[in-house]
């Protein structure tokens, strides 16, 4: 009897010569992305400006001093401390990539910011400050690094999502719809870049760092940065062909999550209380219907309830 052939160790993934740029990479996830990606060849752009979890103010210099680690290891970066919140900041972060290193292959937006309230308190500026610097920071750098990627025929786009954006979050409105909002970028940008090497999702992780600062975090499992950054590094590395999705990690666990339908009900006229009659039957999740944003995600929508018109 033959005997099974033994599988081959998986080749170490390596990042030689690839540029990457993590906003918000001199703390918490972000560092942890920079310096596994900078021990495995890739040159780093490390922009924080270095503000306080809420923003208001500047608290060290985290980008200069997580340079001087990458470099003390032998490995190249160069600091960046423009704002994401801003079409300028965006600009100068993308800018200084190519200035340094003549590219950009990787972007990976991990800047945030945190300022919480009920949502009947929530004040409009701490509204605006957060989505500032999350989605409107995220929009910022794909805006910008997105073009320089496609015509380069090569990108890896990973942004930061979060539980809070799929479920929602009490006292978090501002964080969570930046959060959900997110995914309507990388997906865009997922469909935009199929055809030029160009892949783009999101990352929703959950680890202890300053974002845990007034949570209860005493009873929870290993849940440090280090945990998150094998799967954020993959999406990264040229070999992965995942595109248009959203992958979680979370104290050891990695899984995908994903939007799903229920297969519906039709019929070629409504009343209001044909509604009440089959509510039970439209919201029957027993047999979900998926469809992935790439290649076309929102076109099999249109195509599946069309089917359903025909049939009917």
């Amino acid at each position: 009897m033959s005997q099974p052939t033994p599988s081959q160790p998986t080749p170490e993934l390596r990042f030689d010569n690839r540029v990457a740029v993590i906003t918000g990479g001199g703390r918490g996830l972000g560092r942890a992305y920079a310096l596994l990606l900078a021990a495995r060849g890739a040159k780093i752009v490390v922009n924080d400006p270095g503000f306080s979890m809420n923003g208001d103010s500047i608290v060290g210099g985290p980008a200069d001093e997580l340079v001087a680690e990458i470099r003390a290891l032998g490995g190249e970066a160069v600091a960046n401390t423009d704002s994401v919140a801003t079409p300028e900041g965006g600009k100068a972060i993308i800018r200084q990539a190519i200035d340094a290193y003549g590219r950009i292959d990787i972007l990976i937006h991990s800047a945030g910011n945190v300022r919480r309230a009920p949502l009947g308190e929530m004040a409009y500026e701490d509204f605006e400050a957060v989505l500032g610097v999350h989605l409107r920071g995220a929009f910022h750098v794909v805006r910008e690094a997105f073009p320089v990627m496609k015509a380069a025929g090569y990108g890896r786009i990973i942004l930061t999502g979060s539980i809070n954006g799929l479920y929602g979050k009490s006292d978090n409105v501002n964080y969570a719809i930046s959060k959900a909002g997110l995914m309507g970028l990388s997906n865009t940008a997922a469909i935009e870049g199929q055809h030029d090497g160009v892949t783009s999702n999101v990352i929703i992780p959950a680890a202890v760092t300053r974002m845990s600062d007034g949570i209860d975090t005493s009873k929870f499992p290993p849940m440090e940065p280090e945990m998150v950054a094998p799967l954020v590094a993959y999406l990264a590395h040229e070999s992965c062909t995942v595109s248009g999705e959203a992958l979680i990690a979370m104290g050891g666990r990695m899984a995908r999550a994903f939007i799903a339908e229920s297969k519906g009900v039709y019929h070629p006229s409504w009343s209001v209380e044909d509604v009440a009659g089959e509510i039970g039957a439209i919201r029957d999740a027993s047999a979900p219907v998926i469809f992935p944003p790439v290649p076309d995600g929102q076109l099999e929508h249109l195509l599946y309830g069309f089917g359903m018109i025909k049939e009917g």
